[in-house]
């Protein structure tokens, strides 16, 4: 049975640990957790890539994050769904040893890794999906080839990972119609993101708008199409949906239901681009209060009201 449950709060969570499929159910007007049901967290800023957009500026020398030590991660709750990556996570020494120890907590791993690492760490990425070690692989992509697609669907659970304004519809197209799951991403005005926006400015809202023209197309021909939540404002999402539908599948504002943690910094947020960031504590659960506090919105019981 993969389907698991767990009170948060005022409601309950089903989550299919297999795919990730998550229902909460309330007999209360809203939610109010305690925890954050998922948690975007940085365990490295060391990658060779260079990415020109990198909004965290990782660098082949950057630092890893100490991450068997960090003594929130004894917080956790059961069915916590962690996003994990850097940086490129699979340079840090201490992954595995990690995501041995998220398992034993029955925390669900999720990593992101770029098209070009996931080709090189493949052989590694299928070792640790045959311990049941990390459940979903978001693939930032680079380029689109019959080996990257082949290996892409090798796995259930992989997500290809792409930034608004630095893809284009046409590459897209190369995509379309292969029974695959993609992920839109806000293009972030952070680290080099920013410094590569002021060269390139024009292209990017160029790709953005034809984008945002082709989005109805676009969504017809994936699996599944999601978009974090800075994409959805840049793209408009809300407005190519019925309220209906957008009350089924909008999954909450930034700080409703997640959280950001910097591992390499000792730092945690609202989000990746927030500004404001704040030193680590001790316990997920208080930190989570701080960041329902930070975006004005309570928890149930928790601390911080």
């Amino acid at each position: 049975m993969s389907w698991a449950t767990y009170e948060n709060g005022n409601y309950k969570v089903f989550i299919d640990t297999r795919n990730g499929t998550k229902i909460r159910q309330t007999t209360d007007d809203k939610f109010y957790p305690n925890f954050p049901e998922s948690i975007d967290i940085k365990i490295t800023n060391n990658c060779d890539m260079l990415c020109p957009m990198c909004h965290e500026m990782s660098t082949p020398g950057g630092k890893h994050g100490d991450i068997l030590n960090a003594q929130f991660i004894d917080s956790l709750h059961p069915y916590t769904e962690l996003a994990i990556g850097g940086g490129n996570p699979f340079t840090h020494p201490d992954l595995v040893a990690f995501l041995d120890k998220l398992h034993s907590k029955k925390v669900i791993a999720n990593i992101t890794v770029n098209q070009i690492h996931f080709i090189e760490w493949f052989n590694v990425i299928k070792w640790l999906t045959s311990f049941d070690l990390v459940k979903g692989i978001g693939v930032s992509l680079t380029d689109v080839d019959d080996e990257f697609v082949k290996k892409i669907k090798y796995f259930d659970n992989t997500v290809i990972h792409v930034i608004n304004g630095m893809i284009t519809v046409k590459e897209l197209e190369k995509l379309y119609d292969k029974n695959l799951k993609i992920l839109i991403l806000g293009y972030k005005m952070k680290g080099r993101g920013l410094e590569y926006y002021q060269k390139a400015g024009n292209l990017i809202n160029e790709n953005m708008e034809t984008l945002r023209k082709n989005m109805v197309s676009v969504m017809n021909h994936f699996k599944i199409v999601s978009f974090d939540n800075l994409a959805i404002e840049q793209l408009g999402i809300q407005h190519l949906l019925s309220p209906e539908r957008w009350a089924n599948f909008y999954n909450g504002d930034d700080g409703e239901f997640t959280m950001y943690i910097d591992l390499v910094e000792n730092k945690f947020s609202v989000s990746s681009t927030s500004l404001i960031r704040n030193d680590l504590l001790d316990n997920v659960d208080k930190m989570f209060a701080q960041v329902r506090k930070a975006v004005g919105i309570k928890c149930a019981t928790c601390e911080g009201n």
